[in-house]
C-alpha cells in the first residue's frame, strides 16, 4: 500500500513520530515522507540524525489550516500524531490545548479532504474514554471530528480512522524517566498503590498504526490488546531500593484507565489482537458483518479488568531490551 506513496506525519519530531518515520523509511519503498512540526530545533536535530533523500521537512502548526493545505497537496496518507498532551499544562492553558487538539484536528480533516488524501489515521489516547481531564476531553473531541470526517458533505475519497492506546514506555513524559530521576533521591512519589495502566513500547505502537492504516475502512477506533501493570510495580522495577511515598491521586487523574467504555460495547467488535469501535455506518458493511466478534453489551476494556498482565520479570525484560533501565 505504501509503495511509491507520499506520507505526511504531523508531530513527526516527537517520540512516536520519529520512530514511525524511521520505520517506514527502512521497511517501505515510499516516494516521500513529510516531517511536519513547529519546532525548528527538533527538525534540525532530526535532519542530522536521519539522512535520507526521501525526507522533506516543513515547519508549521496544525492550528494553521492554510499551511496544512499547502503541505498536503500530493499527499497519499496522513498520520496525525501532533498534540498537546501534558495533563497539567492542558489544565493550566485550556484554550491552548483546545486550539491544538480540537481545532488542529478539524484543520487536518478539512485540509485532507480538500487535498484529496486517501487515508488519515489519528493517534488518540486511553484518556479520551470517559475523560477526567481537559487533555482527555480534547482528544475525545478530536476522535469525534476524525470519525465524522468520513461522512462530511463533499467527501468522496478521504477515509479517517483513529488508533487509541495507553502509556508508551520511554516516550516523552513517560513515568519511567521521571522515576529514574527521582530514584536518585531515594524516594519515589506514588499516587495510589492500586493504580494500573496499559503499557506498550514505541515499536509496538508504530506497528499497530501501520497495521491499522492498512486495514482501515474509515470510521474505526482501533484499540490494541496490550498488557496492564501496576504503577507501584513499575516503581519496584525501575528503582527497587527507593522508598515509596504515597501522595494521592492528582486532579484529572484516574485510578484505572479505560480504552473501551460500556457505552462503546454496542459498537465494538473483537479480533485476535485488537478491538475496533465502529461508527454506525461501518456496522452495515460486509467486512464487519462477516469478520470480528461483537463484544457483549456492557463490556468494558480497562487496565484493571484486563486479561493480560505484565509480571515484574516481563516488564523488567522489556525495559532492559529497550535500554530504559
Amino acid at each position: 500500500m505504501l509503495k511509491d506513496s507520499t506520507i505526511l506525519v504531523t508531530g513527526a519530531t516527537g517520540s512516536f513520530g520519529k520512530a514511525f518515520v524511521k520505520k517506514i523509511l527502512s521497511d517501505f519503498n515510499v516516494k516521500n515522507v513529510i516531517v511536519f512540526s513547529r519546532d525548528e530545533l527538533k527538525q534540525f536535530e532530526f535532519k542530522n540524525e536521519v539522512s535520507d533523500s526521501r525526507l522533506s521537512f516543513y515547519l508549521g502548526d496544525v492550528r494553521d489550516s492554510e499551511r496544512l493545505l499547502e503541505v498536503m497537496r500530493g499527499v497519499d496518507f496522513v498520520v496525525h500524531a501532533a498534540a498537546m498532551k501534558q495533563i497539567p499544562a492542558s489544565e493550566l492553558n485550556p484554550m491552548e490545548a483546545i486550539k491544538t487538539n480540537v481545532i488542529g484536528a478539524q484543520n487536518i480533516v478539512s485540509a485532507s479532504i480538500k487535498a484529496g488524501v486517501k487515508k488519515v489515521i489519528a493517534l488518540s489516547t486511553d484518556k479520551a474514554a470517559n475523560p477526567a481531564n481537559l487533555y482527555g476531553a480534547t482528544k475525545l473531541c478530536s476522535d469525534k471530528l476524525m470519525i465524522s470526517g468520513n461522512t462530511l458533505p463533499g467527501n468522496t475519497q478521504t477515509r479517517f480512522s483513529v488508533v487509541r492506546y495507553g502509556n508508551v514506555l520511554g516516550s516523552r513524559g513517560s513515568v519511567i524517566p521521571y522515576f529514574k530521576e527521582k530514584s536518585k533521591t531515594g524516594h519515589l512519589p506514588i499516587t495510589d498503590l492500586e493504580m494500573t495502566r496499559f503499557w506498550l513500547t514505541i515499536e509496538e505502537g508504530v506497528q499497530f498504526v501501520l497495521d491499522s492504516l492498512a486495514r482501515m475502512h474509515g470510521g474505526e477506533i482501533f484499540v490494541p490488546k496490550i498488557p496492564s501493570f501496576k504503577i507501584v510495580d513499575v516503581a519496584k522495577v525501575v528503582a527497587p531500593k527507593a522508598q515509596l511515598d504515597v501522595i494521592g491521586i492528582r486532579p484529572g487523574e484516574k485510578l484505572h484507565e479505560v480504552m473501551i467504555t460500556e457505552d462503546d460495547s454496542f459498537y465494538t467488535v473483537e479480533f485476535e489482537k485488537y478491538y475496533a469501535i465502529l461508527s454506525p455506518e461501518l456496522k452495515k458493511i460486509d467486512f464487519y458483518k462477516k469478520n470480528g466478534t461483537p463484544v457483549n453489551h456492557g463490556f468494558k476494556f480497562s487496565s484493571d479488568n484486563n486479561k493480560d498482565w505484565h509480571t515484574l520479570e516481563t516488564f523488567r525484560f522489556i525495559l532492559i531490551k529497550n535500554n530504559l533501565i
